[in-house]
């Protein structure tokens, strides 16, 4: 088992090298110059389409073959809005120090075009499935749009595999510790009433997923951000001076000698970069399975909700995360990192209810995205299995049952896996985006020009 972890962690280092991390961010600048920094020049389009536009009835309608364009969002935002604006935030900071965040925020800003460009194109190389209902993703645009079915599967693989770890066995785990840390729960328990919730929601397929999501997402977003403002007006005074020290560290050239304060610019930006990949998985080509499923038929519509996702993800919710560890004073005592980090933050400032409030969250957060990635897993079974009559239901039941593993596991393993086969996702897709980016060009500017010409 101990060489097992050694190789995974070493194949980890490279998926998860430089140069990955390279090609995820050089992704996004290359896109954003193509379409002439499109998330920036549309951004107020961006936001009057999607949370503005929020009860429209158009965001509601769906049919026989898709979900309503809300249900996608909320489906795509359950699994992309997970622990790592939680734990992933504060090991950022731990490791990256404060700089760390500054480059979050430029990887989400890189990855708003992205992933725009993921959904785009899943939503115009989609099929239907022997139900009449929408399926896509990377592996349809890869096949469909590039024509390289091998490249397509090896996605499709990634992915079901990443599925059963990341979107389900780590979330799961960090349910359970969450739990037992707060209210003494015993894991065993907590995995029976999770699978006992994840079998009830999940078996009933994806409407039956959407549906949940639908109020869930919007619930515990609000929930999260509300108590964050609480706890950030209560430390007021002190909100400049962490903006001061995000800034300062981003671009700490020289990093000083010993203790927490050893932190430089490459640190801050490996740190940044990689926590912002997973806070808003923009590039990994997990997201754009869901808005597949989308009954809208104007891709772009259903691009601009992937933009939101990525900049309510990190720019909102994980500044919130970033402003409450800052403003507490604890991130550089080294007494604490992870999930540890912000329940101690939250408590510092909101005594008694602070370790609630994150341990809501977690647990809210955790269970919407073990929903959206059990969508992913059996969209991916079903592109590799369709032939076999019962491959998505049988993805569906061993699913199921890795929910209760995740949560009585230790998950070293299978986190190192799931981070590989995360990495390896985004290869394939990566390459569907740039080598497609014209088609991306292309439906934009007839978007805009039908716009321009209904007024």
């Amino acid at each position: 088992m101990e060489i097992i972890k050694t190789i995974t962690t070493e194949i980890n280092n490279i998926v998860w090298g430089p140069i990955m991390l390279a090609l995820l961010i050089g992704t996004g600048l290359f896109l954003s110059v193509k379409t002439g920094f499109f998330q920036f020049r549309r951004f107020g389009y961006m936001i009057k389409s999607t949370i503005l536009g929020v009860f429209s009835k158009s965001q509601h309608q769906t049919d026989q073959a898709g979900l309503s364009p809300f249900q996608a969002v909320a489906t795509a935002m359950a699994g992309t809005i997970g622990t790592g604006s939680i734990a992933g935030l504060a090991t950022a900071i731990v490791s990256g120090g404060p700089g760390a965040v500054f480059w979050m925020w430029i990887s989400a800003l890189l990855g708003m075009i992205t992933k725009y460009a993921e959904i785009v194109l899943s939503l115009k190389y989609r099929e239907k499935n022997e139900k009449g209902e929408w399926i896509g993703g990377p592996m349809y645009y890869i096949k469909n749009g590039l024509g390289l079915k091998w490249l397509a599967a090896l996605f499709a693989v990634f992915a079901m595999i990443a599925c059963l770890g990341t979107g389900n066995a780590t979330q799961s785990n960090s349910i359970a510790v969450a739990l037992q840390s707060t209210l003494n729960i015993k894991p065993w328990i907590t995995g029976i009433v999770l699978v006992g919730i994840a079998a009830a929601v999940i078996l009933g397929g994806m409407r039956r997923i959407a549906s949940v999501n639908e109020r869930l997402v919007p619930f515990m977003a609000v929930f999260y951000v509300v108590c964050s403002i609480i706890a950030l007006i209560v430390n007021i005074e002190k909100i400049p001076a962490a903006f001061a020290l995000i800034f300062k560290e981003a671009f700490n050239f020289r990093a000083a000698t010993g203790g927490a304060a050893g932190y430089g610019i490459m640190l801050a930006m490996h740190y940044g970069f990689a926590r912002g990949v997973f806070s808003n998985e923009a590039g990994l080509g997990s997201a754009p399975i869901a808005h597949a499923a989308s009954s809208t038929k104007d891709p772009v519509k259903q691009g601009l909700w992937g933009m939101f996702e990525v900049f309510f993800t990190t720019i909102v919710i994980c500044t919130l995360s970033a402003l409450v560890i800052l403003t507490s004073g604890l991130w550089n005592t080294g007494e604490f990192e992870g999930s540890a980090l912000s329940i101690a933050a939250f408590n510092s400032i909101l005594p008694g209810i602070g370790k609630i409030i994150v341990m809501l969250s977690t647990v809210f957060f955790a269970l919407s995205t073990i929903l959206g990635w059990a969508y992913y897993g059996e969209v991916s079974a079903e592109y590799l299995f369709g032939k076999c009559k019962y491959a998505v239901w049988i993805y569906r039941c061993i699913y199921v049952c890795v929910v209760f593993i995740g949560a009585v596991g230790s998950l070293d393993l299978i986190w190192g896996i799931s981070e590989t086969m995360n990495g390896l996702m985004a290869i394939p897709n990566l390459i569907g985006v740039i080598g497609l980016y014209k088609v991306v060009s292309t439906l934009t500017k007839a978007h805009f020009h039908d716009i321009s010409q209904t007024h």
